[in-house]
């Protein structure tokens, strides 16, 4: 009995600890173990619920505990002050840990990675956790869930399941607020665009845009909430938020790896349409430098003819339907531009060559 009251004390000082600058110190083997500790304790909850004596000591352990803790008593952590908090007392370590900001990306990611494992086989009050917890990043982390380092390609953006678990919080979070009101993604897209490292968020929105239409699949007793919205819709809510931002289009088209929007504008017509539009925008902005011999721009911030090429390659390697249009822009302003067939009197000449398609 003593251990396990010294087992509650020790989960009691780490529960204070949570929402501190001190979590700053904590690697993912601190974070497991804290968590691992949180559920021995919930075990313990469901196995003497009602054995009185280990219950009544368990409650006056916890009641003492908050009272010699800074002397502020027991409101000195919100909700675990009674043995009933013992069975959601992970919730509430995982809830800290997720609103503290000072909490190490190494050791936020390992939590991430305890609370969403992915595929696998776990038992029915695991899955029930997970659900719960689910439900609790969606509605008071979702912000703070979008932090990550930077992800390259496509290949890689959905194999890494902390990515994966962003972009479907994202679109789940996007569901929410879309049935309290039409105006709510908008908006709630918006905010994120101004309080969030621009590269990564637009990563996130990415992996979200790549995201099977299987994927993700919300608890069902979120569907019997407000109107019937899909993981689609979210989707859709996305692109046209994207959209309707010229300079966060802009951006978004600019920062992303070649392959990965070559995915994105196979998937979404809509999202080729623009990258098209943009890419010639760009390709007319470059002027051919004689003494160099190449294209370059007026500006740092042009586009330099090397990556421009290598975005259309890109495009031409992706399905037929986007080669075949790629190559009929091109070939348009090639013709407005005075359908020359010399190398550097027209940048669509030059591109069509570099193509592997002068005709």
């Amino acid at each position: 009995m003593e251990s396990l009251l010294e087992h509650l004390d020790r989960f009691c000082e780490v529960v204070v600890v949570s929402h501190t600058t001190h979590v700053r110190s904590w690697d993912p083997t601190t974070v497991r173990r804290a968590l691992q500790w949180a559920r021995y304790l919930r075990h313990i909850h469901k196995r003497f619920g009602r054995h009185v004596r280990i219950r009544a000591a368990l409650e006056r352990r916890l009641q003492n505990q908050w009272k010699q803790v800074g002397g502020s008593g027991p409101a000195s952590v919100p909700g675990l002050t009674n043995f009933r908090a013992l069975g959601h007392c992970d919730l509430l370590l995982s809830q800290r840990l997720l609103e503290n900001p000072a909490l190490g990306d190494a050791a936020f990611h390992s939590l991430l990675q305890q609370l969403f494992p992915g595929p696998g086989a776990p038992d029915t009050e695991e899955e029930t956790l997970q659900s719960r917890l689910a439900l609790l990043a969606r509605r008071r982390s979702a912000v703070h869930m979008l932090r990550f380092n930077g992800c390259g390609e496509n290949s890689v953006l959905l194999e890494d399941s902390l990515i994966k678990t962003q972009a479907e919080l994202l679109l789940q979070r996007l569901q929410e607020v879309g049935r309290a009101e039409a105006e709510g993604p908008s908006r709630f897209l918006s905010s994120l665009w101004e309080r969030l490292p621009p590269n990564n968020f637009l990563q996130v929105i990415a992996a979200a845009l790549l995201l099977p239409p299987s994927s993700p699949q919300p608890p069902k007793e979120e569907w019997e909430l407000g109107s019937p919205q899909t993981a689609g819709e979210g989707r859709q809510e996305l692109i046209r938020w994207l959209l309707g931002k010229s300079d966060v289009i802009a951006t978004f088209c600019r920062t992303l790896p070649a392959k990965l929007l070559t995915s994105l504008a196979g998937l979404h017509p809509e999202l080729f349409q623009v990258y098209l539009g943009l890419l010639t925008n760009w390709g007319r902005r470059l002027h051919y430098d004689l003494q160099k011999g190449m294209w370059v721009g007026a500006e740092s911030q042009d586009v330099p003819w090397e990556e421009l090429c290598r975005r259309f390659q890109s495009l031409c390697q992706g399905p037929s339907p986007l080669k075949d249009e790629v190559l009929t822009a091109l070939q348009s302003c090639k013709a407005q531009d005075g359908d020359f067939e010399v190398p550097g009197l027209s940048i669509w000449t030059d591109l069509l060559l570099a193509l592997g398609n002068g005709a």
